[in-house]
């Protein structure tokens, strides 16, 4: 769909109240494939390609959250979606917040998932200069100099054989151009003065062994920031945690949407 002079790609599933799915830097709508199919019963899924990634068009370098989140905004108008159930892992998670800041009115209630409140509102002012100085000079690289070393934070080490060769293969597709885009949107942004006037539902999940995310301080101080925010921490998996425990994952997203509304 051609969202303000941009192609956007999305996938869309079943039928249902709307879940829309947010994926991190480095991805796209493919990190969502079991939910696509986990979910489809109870929703109608919608996951896109964020400008930058995927199948969708490269945004001005200039782009940051607010610019991302306006993106989503016009492109769940054109779909006709309201009041959807918006989940977001990790970068998405961060563009998740920004757009309920900015479009309040739109989100039902949030599913944060290794989210951040901006690396900046999150990790130290040194581990956010470093990771962003990271990403830019792996923007300049080919997928095999660099993406390899991203799997020990993202996946543990009993992650099956097919799941890091499935992340390999969405990571290695990716924009130089968005890839720097994104990095520099999460690394600038400070989301911390947003989260006290959310006053929809929020969830923020996180896996056990998140290495980029830890749930006991990233994950612990949002929720703890969000008025009425539960942290569920789900067992055997790492940064990526809908990917190395699905089914664990599926039930959680159901189990709070359904309270929700």
């Amino acid at each position: 769909m051609n969202v303000d002079g941009l192609r956007i790609a999305f996938d869309t599933a079943g039928d249902g109240p709307p879940l829309v799915l947010l994926h991190g830097i480095l991805q796209d709508a493919r990190a969502w494939r079991p939910q696509m199919e986990g979910l489809r019963d109870r929703f109608t899924v919608i996951a896109w390609d964020a400008p930058g990634c995927g199948r969708s068009d490269d945004p001005p370098e200039h782009w940051r959250l607010p610019e991302y989140a306006d993106c989503l905004a016009a492109l769940l108008a054109e779909l006709g979606v309201t009041g959807p159930v918006v989940c977001g892992l990790s970068w998405g998670g961060t563009l998740a917040l920004e757009f309920q800041h900015r479009h309040p009115d739109l989100p039902s209630a949030l599913v944060l998932v290794g989210a951040y409140a901006g690396w900046a509102g999150s990790l130290s002012e040194r581990e956010c200069q470093e990771r962003l100085s990271s990403c830019l000079a792996q923007s300049e690289l080919r997928p095999e100099e660099f993406v390899p070393a991203w799997m020990p934070g993202l996946l543990t080490p009993r992650a099956p054989s097919a799941v890091v060769d499935e992340v390999t293969g969405i990571m290695s597709d990716f924009h130089p151009s968005g890839f720097r885009t994104m990095a520099h949107a999460v690394a600038e942004a400070d989301l911390r003065p947003r989260l006290a006037p959310i006053d929809v539902p929020v969830l923020v999940v996180h896996g056990r062994d998140d290495r980029r995310a830890p749930p006991g301080t990233v994950g612990s101080a949002l929720a703890e920031a969000i008025p009425g925010a539960r942290l569920v921490v789900l067992p055997e998996s790492g940064h990526l945690c809908n990917l190395e425990q699905p089914g664990a994952f599926d039930r959680t997203v159901r189990d709070f949407a359904a309270a929700a509304r």
